[in-house]
């Protein structure tokens, strides 16, 4: 798609303020006081996705509607994302839904395995998923986390490099950072942590998260040396 975007490209449109790119393409959480009320949102979805040429995931709950623009193997934006975003937030506002950037967010599961052993195939069977590439597997609606197999060289013992990661927008990124450590969490390395800088109080530089993409290591207090 030699006409798709990039997330920066994307949140440089006019009227997408209230999405967010994460781990699986943009994406827009808006509060809604029912189930008739989220789901009131449909028809423009419907409309916008038609006019735009764009395929959205849409998850309709009593406590919000929740609208996903997934990559679809390219690895880049639909270019008609951006004018279907703007329509579906002017949309939501006229309708009394509220957006809430704060639940904005993909989970996805890195699963080590050592050179030599492929666990990919019972992951796929166990779970019901599709290989992707070379190296993933996706639940074929995109529902549950996809998985990542990574080859480890070397796994000392009692240390696993399987891991969880948590896409967010980045200027949420600090307020997770804050409640993880706060609930025992320890901070690992932040030196790729995104780069929106949080304006509300003055931080320390390696608390300032700024980029568009990055990320950052945490773990429990207790997972010494991880």
């Amino acid at each position: 798609m030699s006409d798709a975007l990039t997330p920066a490209q994307f949140h440089e449109a006019p009227g997408v303020a209230d999405w967010r790119v994460t781990s699986w393409g943009p994406q827009a959480c808006f509060r809604a006081g029912s189930l008739a009320h989220a789901a009131s949102l449909l028809p423009a979805i419907v409309a916008a996705s038609n006019r735009f040429d764009v395929q959205p995931d849409v998850d309709v709950r009593p406590e919000a509607a929740v609208i996903r623009v997934p990559y679809r193997g390219a690895g880049r934006i639909p270019a008609g994302t951006p004018e279907f975003a703007a329509a579906i937030a002017v949309e939501a506002a006229a309708l009394g839904l509220t957006p809430a950037i704060e639940l904005i967010q993909t989970v996805d599961l890195a699963v080590a395995q050592h050179p030599g052993i492929d666990v990919r195939p019972f992951w796929t069977a166990a779970l019901g998923y599709d290989e992707q590439g070379a190296d993933d597997a996706v639940d074929p609606l995109r529902r549950g986390p996809s998985l990542s197999f990574q080859s480890i060289a070397e796994l000392p013992a009692r240390r696993g490099r399987t891991h969880i990661d948590v896409s967010i927008p980045a200027d949420r990124a600090l307020d997770r950072v804050e409640a993880a450590l706060a609930a025992g969490g320890r901070l690992v390395d932040d030196s790729r942590a995104p780069d929106v800088v949080d304006d509300r109080v003055p931080r320390q530089p390696r608390h300032r998260y700024s980029r568009v993409d990055g990320y950052i290591l945490l773990t429990h207090g207790s997972l010494q040396g991880a």
